[in-house]
């Protein structure tokens, strides 16, 4: 059985650090891409970064530019503010599209992780 399960979401106080994973079960993820996003209850999800695993390549949203790297170990959050605080998602998408900001809808994502909650917060 395919699944996403993501770790590492905490309590954390503003200006402090976390890192994200999520662990992929079921499949190998050579050729494939993942996306984190979030989401805070009664928006819309929103899109964090992504890394192609085939040769690393990133892009982030506008929210996560300087702050936060993604690689295929996770995603590593610095320098958090109070309105970081939202349910992180991992997902996947198995698809082959043309250009890695294809891959920045939630839409072409195919699997997708239950969320790990990050609270910034003092």
């Amino acid at each position: 059985q395919l699944r996403l399960v993501e770790s590492g979401g905490d309590l954390v106080q503003p200006g402090g650090s976390l890192r994200l994973a999520c662990a992929a079960s079921g499949f190998t993820l050579d050729d494939y891409t993942m996306g984190w996003f979030r989401q805070v209850p009664g928006t819309e999800r929103e899109f964090v970064a992504l890394v192609s695993w085939r040769d690393g390549s990133t892009i982030y949203g506008y929210s996560a530019k300087v702050r936060s790297i993604i690689s295929r170990d996770g995603l590593q959050m610095n320098s958090l503010k109070p309105e970081d605080t939202a349910v992180y998602y991992c997902a996947v998408s198995t698809r082959h599209l043309r250009g890695l900001h294809s891959y920045v809808g939630e839409a072409v994502y195919d699997y997708w992780g239950q969320g790990a909650q990050v609270t910034v917060s003092s």
